[in-house]
């Protein structure tokens, strides 16, 4: 699992055509909602090492969270073969991140 936010985004082409289960995380790492949700997030993940996990720096002028309607921090978007199959928006706990991952990932 990433530990830190990337400051460098891919471009949405580029997600869209990957293959796979994958998550994009977005937020910051001075978001104290970013912050307190990591412990979760790495519970669930542990259970899915399959899944890759991108997590994407956010904020005003950042193009590739805007193409995702990113709203809030940290967005959770779960793809499959590129299309969106759920999102988690500030998650409360890791039931909610592992019910999202059950959706895209089928080797758990």
């Amino acid at each position: 699992m990433q530990t830190t936010y990337s400051s460098t985004q891919p471009v949405r082409s580029d997600i869209d055509a990957l293959e796979g289960p994958t998550v994009v995380e977005f937020g910051a790492s001075w978001c104290g909602y970013c912050q307190g949700a990591q412990p979760a997030i790495a519970e669930a993940f542990a259970a899915h090492p399959g899944v890759r996990h991108l997590r994407i720096e956010d904020g005003p002028g950042r193009r590739l969270g805007r193409s995702f309607r990113v709203k809030l921090w940290p967005t959770l978007v779960f793809l499959s073969g590129g299309q969106e199959v759920a999102r988690v928006v500030r998650p409360a706990g890791v039931q909610e991140i592992e019910r999202a991952l059950a959706a895209i990932d089928s080797s758990a």
